[in-house]
């Protein structure tokens, strides 16, 4: 059943031997296909600016008021590419490898390094665009460090990075808007996929301002809808984000690929609080020149600043040596919880740890004394001068911590903690990016091809923007070079007919449940239950206590929610309880696939199979396979397992000491 279509041949070779034989369809022809891009982030953005580019009909849409609102901005640190700048040995390879072993062996080889072979064109196609990347002062683009390397390869404009590719992909997608080849759809959110004779052949749409269901036909639909973080409720995720289109799309016959796999983030600023919609993330970037540290005493409740050299535990430092505060995510995110966990905490709730700028100000300012030729400079005008480095390379992210803070970094050490952020999960894709329903597509954070158990920093950027500007204009058209024959499909044909009134029953029977508990509560109960017992630390019982926890809250949702407001209207609450609704059943499955993993590999961590010294213990033998699941019908699911093949990459295990 699972075909990933991964092409033969040596793999350096694979990706320009399939762009040499694929299928293409001619210029005249592609005017006669129409093509569906749901969402406009990254992935959409540029997916729906290059088709329109090479001539296809497109429709774009959007569930907010404008793509330059997708999450995609949040984005602070940079993307990754390797040019080499440096000079520092970076290489397409070693790009390949770090991103490989970053997911803890868990990711397609032939996915990974198409991704790693085409980064260098992500770079030059978004300084064509004008994205103003920071500059050394030779003119040349500047790199900065991520997580799980030992190279610079990540570039980066400050610390707002996504919001700058957005912009670029945003200005080519509004050029083909208003050439006339995108169609865009702003306020609409994707209810269901139609499929007509196994193809998915189009959508039905609602308008959120009016309530009004509309049907849509496709040639082919692309699912660009991003991740799922927010079945948590409190995640660094825009609190609009949902799993909504890829869950309509597994109901309908799209196998769901790792949904466990999660991404915790260890550099966000910690909860303070049951009043918190979301959370804040502080760029991985400042793990550059920050040092994170706890104090050595047990309890410590003296000030940071009170705390001398000898009394700090630098652990990460000290546990990995050769990566130091670089190590990947899911490795720095368990090591300040079990700091916290073991009573090290800081900060009030003492589930927080210092990264500290301290030894960066001196540094830096160092330098800058010898550069303006000052002498034997003052401790003071040392700090001084490293402060105005740090605020040129990082300044936006300092204000950002202080105004939601209080506390001004500059002065005081920031307060982090691990937060959700990432979901390798998603809609299972072959090498194409098709998902195994034909013609129905999923780019960017949707699908679950490229990370693993464990994204690399920056690499999110680099994969939304590969999938939409470099890979799905080749492999689209390998599908529809057999679909010119077939003209377009009237959606009065029944398939979208039977789907509407699908969608319409639905929204009725959410409205009429007229119960007594808000949405935003069940929303909040659930993120509980999967933070608790699904999150940073997993084991059987807790899963088993989820699974049975969340099938209750899914009965108790439909019998006693309540939703205000009429449907043909402008009703935010009941487009939260749909996406909520979806969230409650994906829960169920994330804690299916986490308790049928028995194993510990990248962010998905089980409590029974660690390393002595608490590290991540793989089960190459029984588990190196992507996890496919089919929906069967309520609480059903039907594991399917496609078997990852190293074929270049000895798998070991991973270590960053």
């Amino acid at each position: 059943m699972l075909e990933s279509k991964i092409p033969a041949g040596a793999l350096e070779h694979k990706w320009t031997d399939y762009k040499g034989h694929c299928k293409l369809v001619n210029p005249a022809n592609k005017r006669k296909l129409e093509i569906i891009v749901v969402g406009t982030g990254l992935a959409g953005a540029s997916a729906a600016a290059s088709l329109g580019e090479l001539g296809y009909k497109v429709k774009a849409f959007c569930f907010q008021d404008s793509p330059r609102r997708a999450h995609s901005i949040a984005a602070q640190g940079g993307i990754n590419a390797a040019k080499n700048y440096q000079n520092d040995g970076d290489s397409v390879f070693r790009l390949f490898y770090d991103t490989v072993k970053g997911g803890d062996y868990r990711s397609r080889e032939a996915n990974v390094y198409r991704l790693a072979e085409v980064s260098a064109n992500i770079i030059d196609q978004c300084v064509a665009q004008g994205v103003p990347f920071a500059r050394e002062y030779g003119g040349v683009l500047s790199n900065r460090s991520f997580g799980g390397v030992q190279v610079q390869r990540t570039f980066y404009a400050a610390g707002q990075t996504g919001q700058q590719l957005l912009i670029g992909a945003y200005q080519a997608l509004e050029r083909q808007v208003a050439l006339g080849n995108v169609k865009m759809y702003a306020r609409h959110e994707m209810q269901e996929i139609v499929v007509i004779d196994g193809k998915a052949r189009g959508i039905i749409a609602r308008d959120l301002i009016s309530g009004k269901l509309e049907r849509h036909f496709g040639h082919a639909v692309l699912l660009c809808s991003g991740g799922y973080g927010n079945v948590f409720y409190l995640s660094t995720n825009a609190m609009g984000s949902n799993v909504t289109a890829a869950w309509k799309a597994h109901k309908n016959g799209a196998l769901f690929g790792n949904p466990c796999f999660t991404q915790i983030h260890p550099t966000c600023i910690p909860v303070t609080g049951d009043h918190q919609s979301k959370l804040t993330l502080m760029s991985e970037s400042l793990r550059n020149d920050g040092r994170i540290w706890v104090p050595k005493q047990k309890g410590d409740t003296r000030k940071a600043s009170q705390i001398p050299e000898e009394e700090r535990d630098y652990y990460l430092e000290r546990r990995y040596p050769a990566f130091g505060n670089l190590v990947p995510r899911d490795v720095a995110s368990r090591a300040a919880k079990e700091r916290c966990d073991e009573g090290y905490g800081v900060g009030s709730s003492k589930q927080a740890v210092y990264l500290d700028f301290s030894a960066a100000f001196e540094r830096y300012g160092t330098t800058e004394a010898g550069i303006h030729g000052i002498d034997n400079p003052s401790k003071e005008q040392i700090i001084s001068l490293g402060k105005q480095v740090v605020k040129e390379k990082y300044g936006n992210l300092f204000d950002m911590y202080e105004k939601i803070t209080g506390e001004n970094p500059y002065e005081v050490p920031m307060r982090i903690y691990p937060a959700v952020h990432y979901t390798m999960g998603g809609l299972w894709v072959d090498y194409e990016l098709m998902t195994t329903v034909k013609g129905l597509y999923a780019l960017g954070e949707a699908n679950f091809s490229d990370h693993g158990a464990n994204r690399l920093g920056a690499s999110a950027l680099m994969q939304g923007l590969a999938d939409g500007y470099f890979v799905i204009p080749y492999t689209i058209g390998n599908y529809l070079a057999d679909e010119i024959y077939n003209k377009p499909i009237s959606t009065n044909h029944e398939a979208f007919q039977t789907t509407e009134k699908k969608v319409q029953e639905r929204l009725e029977s959410l409205m009429s449940i007229q119960g007594t508990q808000t949405v935003e509560s069940f929303h909040k109960r659930l993120g509980k239950i999967m933070w608790d017992k699904c999150g940073m630390a997993r084991n059987a019982n807790g899963l088993q206590q989820a699974i049975t926890e969340i099938q209750q809250l899914k009965k108790e949702f439909w019998s006693d929610v309540k939703i205000p407001g009429g449907i043909n209207e402008l009703n935010t609450e009941l487009d939260k309880a749909g996406r909520v609704a979806d969230f409650i059943e994906l829960g169920e499955l994330m804690c299916i696939d986490a308790l049928n993993r028995n194993e510990s590999c990248g962010g998905h961590f089980r409590e029974e199979y660690q390393t002595p010294d608490g590290e991540a213990l793989r089960d190459d033998a029984n588990y190196m396979y992507v996890a496919a699941w089919e929906y069967k019908g309520e609480h059903n699911w039907e594991l399917h397992k496609e078997p990852l093949q190293y074929d270049v990459i000895k798998p070991t295990q991973r270590n960053y000491k």
